[in-house]
């Protein structure tokens, strides 16, 4: 008996003195007690390295090398990924591929380099492989982007999964980003970040790591071209970072370092080269196209765990009708199930639900429910007898049911590492549908079970299924969101075949965006949480999820009016746009700040609104592009060391720059400028970049800037698309895309490119098609003509 875990479930018990304390007590000893028993022991380890080359095999894109310990494959696809494989490794099966991996490009040939090494040249990027091991990425221009060094691992010398350690090198100009969620962000700074995807079990800050969303996924930024690499297993691991120090000394102490230690899984990495929007576009082709949203999903969403009953629920909405303020959806937390059991309605507190939901809807405002896979574990519950004939629940080796502790009391946890059981979980959501509801927020699924001490989550030895393969929850763990995100997608696609399911999740894996978003999960209230917020939404945007957002106020506590304003108003630009707070924390409707602040945040609300056009656009592109609504200021030009380094604005699309103002006191703000000529969007008053200038940054709103140029589709005062376009500089043109939402359903709306560009002493603005130019297809406003 461990006495520090002895004293933790003493204090346990006696702080809360409740049934639930001693559950997660009793938790804790019983996970420790089924590990114990259920892993495997590791014993003596064999180390290995590949040793040196013997001979290759060529093939399709590239081909076999074979050294003396191991052999390397590698292949690139037609689009330039590039792929490699120790230990005989594959690219499937794979939880983070969409479908079939990319076509071998025929062109890419192994041929013989020097030093005895060989080489795999293509049209966007070069691999070369030492006579070692050692893997190098070039430019086509040849310039070294990363170099792999041979890698290491440590095998049981009885059998079982191996451990393994990849150490890379990259320019010591390179600035890393990116392995999902991550609150210290959106730049990596020196230092070791996990992959295990976790429940903090509290509030959590910029400090906090790891978070509920980890991926071993990172986008290398650097002078000459910008790459992301992911190495592809579910496994727990870390990454350890330390950026280059140019003119530091020579030799290794100049270049940037990244460590990745893995527990288990195959050895086998992505990389693909280019542009930071061909990088996300070669992601989004390899791992899948974003869900898009339904309109409505764009728009102002409303969320509290309290909301207790259906009058406080039409006490809200009615407090947002009168103040005239805009609202497209309302959140139900697990206070409106029955016990908190997932699936059923708490008949005393929300009788009519369906009523309720059906005059939102008149309204035009939806209803999500939340999700958690957690089910009660007690005969009678619908959803556990249901699960149980399926045989649908996680089991231990000994082939009993692993039981945790979530909110309902003693809980069993779907598998939905099954086919089988991915689809009758789908099947569920109808219960969801007939009560009322139109979205669907998943929540606790890192998994999280409450104990009171060791992991918050389910014994590693639990076993899954892993679509036949078998293995265990060191495995599953990671993608176990990912694979419920999955079937509860799935299943709304069958039941709802109409309308595009609206889904996002707490936790999730490389590919989650094939499902829907994310949002922050339980992020803390204060200044800190509010920068936090704005890393984790630029970080999992640049890992292929564009589609997240924060808890606006912070889920716990108190925020000052000026917090909770500058955070509305940071969320009216993000993507998933939604206040919440936990149980206990203050209000965050907008009028119990008080009334100057209503009117400032009516201010943002209605701009959300007018936006929503243009945010329909950057949803449809980013599910033909993959590129994210938010961006970072770099994004168009990566080589500029200035924007790289810049961590507190963003490019929302390529028209509009949005500087959050994320400390107190603040009415003025420094903005790093991208190269060109900037609009604000209050004053209209002209900045040049690239540079830094210093813009007003009054209570009442954040700084807004447009590009010089931009054509923008915006709500008008009838309710109809406009274009509001910004004057280009004199001599030089602009331009925007527009994509007109079709509705809610599956049709694919055509995307409108114009070009406003000076023709004398107007601007003109056209469409342009396959067929020339013409009128544009709705009214246009010009702005910036009279900018000083």
């Amino acid at each position: 008996m461990n006495g520090r875990d002895l004293v933790r479930s003493v204090k346990a018990v006696g702080s809360a003195g409740a049934p639930q304390a001693l559950r997660t007590v009793r938790a804790a000893w019983r996970r420790r007690r089924t590990d114990a028993v259920g892993l495997p022991a590791r014993g003596a380890e064999r180390a290995r390295v590949p040793g040196p080359m013997r001979d290759v095999e060529p093939g399709p894109g590239g081909g076999v090398i074979r050294f003396s310990r191991s052999e390397l494959r590698i292949v690139v696809a037609m689009n330039g990924v590039v792929f490699w494989g120790w230990d005989g490794a594959e690219p499937l099966p794979s939880y983070a591929l969409a479908g079939r991996c990319p076509e071998p490009d025929p062109r890419a040939v192994l041929e013989p380099d020097k030093d005895g090494g060989w080489r795999v040249v293509a049209e966007r990027a070069t691999v070369v492989v030492s006579r070692h091991g050692a893997v190098e990425v070039r430019t086509p221009g040849g310039v070294i982007l990363r170099r792999d060094l041979p890698p290491r691992w440590w095998e049981p010398v009885g059998g079982g999964e191996a451990r393994w350690m990849q150490r890379s090198e990259v320019a010591a100009d390179a600035r890393f980003f990116g392995l999902g969620g991550r609150a210290s962000g959106p730049r990596l700074r020196n230092g070791t970040y996990r992959l295990w995807n976790t429940d903090p079990g509290r509030a959590f800050g910029p400090g906090d790591d790891p978070l509920y969303i980890t991926m071993p996924v990172q986008l290398v930024v650097a002078d000459a071209a910008t790459h992301l690499v992911f190495h592809d297993t579910s496994w727990d691991g870390t990454v350890t970072l330390r950026e280059g120090e140019e003119g530091a000394g020579s030799g290794h102490d100049q270049v940037g370092m990244s460590e990745l230690r893995i527990a288990g899984g195959p050895l086998r990495c992505w990389v693909m080269v280019g542009t930071p929007a061909r990088v996300l576009l070669a992601w989004a082709s390899l791992t899948g196209a974003p869900a898009l949203p339904p309109s409505w999903a764009l728009g102002h969403h409303h969320a509290r765990w309290g909301f207790g009953s259906e009058q406080e629920v039409r006490r809200i909405v009615a407090g947002y009708q009168e103040r005239g303020l805009p609202l497209d959806a309302v959140h139900l937390d697990i206070d409106h199930h029955d016990e908190h059991q997932v699936f059923t309605v708490d008949q005393e507190r929300f009788p009519k639900l369906p009523q309720l939901a059906d005059e939102l809807l008149r309204d035009g405002i939806r209803l999500v429910s939340i999700v958690n896979p957690a089910v009660k574990a007690a005969p009678g519950n619908a959803v556990h007898d249901s699960g149980t004939a399926e045989d649908a629940f996680v089991r231990d080796a000994s082939g009993r049911l692993v039981e945790g502790v979530v909110w309902p009391g003693e809980a069993v946890y779907p598998d939905f590492t099954h086919a089988r059981v991915r689809a009758w979980w789908g099947r569920l959501y109808q219960e969801r549908l007939t009560a009322g509801f139109k979205g669907f927020w998943h929540d606790m699924n890192e998994p999280t079970s409450f104990n009171a001490f060791g992991e918050s989550t389910l014994p590693r030895s639990a076993r899954h299924f892993l679509e036949g393969r078998g293995g265990d929850h060191r495995e599953a763990h990671n993608v176990y969101a990912l694979c419920m995100a999955q079937a509860g997608y799935e299943g709304l696609r069958d039941l709802v075949p109409d309308e595009r399911p609206f889904l996002f999740s707490r936790s999730g894996w490389a590919g989650i965006q094939r499902y829907g978003g994310t949002w922050s999960g339980d992020v803390a209230t204060g200044w800190p949480g509010l920068r936090a917020s704005l890393s984790l939404v630029m970080g999992l945007g640049l890992c292929g999820v564009p589609y997240s957002g924060p808890d606006v106020g912070g889920y716990d506590g108190h925020p000052s009016p000026e917090l909770y304003l500058r955070w509305l108003q940071l969320g009216a630009y993000l993507p998933l746009f939604r206040t919440h707070a936990s149980l206990r924390a203050g209000r965050r409707e907008p009028w119990e700040f008080g009334a100057e602040v209503l009117e400032h945040a009516r201010v943002a609300l209605v701009e959300r609104r007018r936006l929503l056009p243009y945010f329909m656009t950057l949803a449809q592109l980013a599910r033909r592009t993959g590129a994210p609504y938010v961006r970072p200021v770099w994004w168009s030009a990566p080589e500029d060391r200035a924007l790289r380094d810049c961590e507190d604005a963003f490019l929302l699309g390529d028209c509009l720059l949005v500087a959050p103002v994320l400390d107190p006191g603040s009415d003025r703000r420094a903005v790093q400028l991208p190269r060109g000529r900037w609009y604000d969007t209050a004053t209209e008053r002209v900045y040049e970049g690239p540079g830094q200038v210093l813009v007003d940054a009054p209570l009442s709103r954040i700084p807004v800037l447009a590009r010089a140029g931009a054509v923008i589709p915006v709500r008008g005062d009838d309710g109809g698309l406009e274009l509001e376009v910004w004057a280009p500089a004199r001599g030089r043109s602009g331009g925007g895309l527009v994509v007109a939402d079709a509705g809610d359903g599956w049709d694919e709306p055509e995307i409108e490119r114009y070009v406003a560009r000076w023709e004398g002493r107007k601007v003109v603005v056209q469409r342009e098609g396959e067929d020339g130019v013409s009128e544009p297809s709705h009214p246009v406003r010009l702005r910036g003509l009279g900018a000083r």
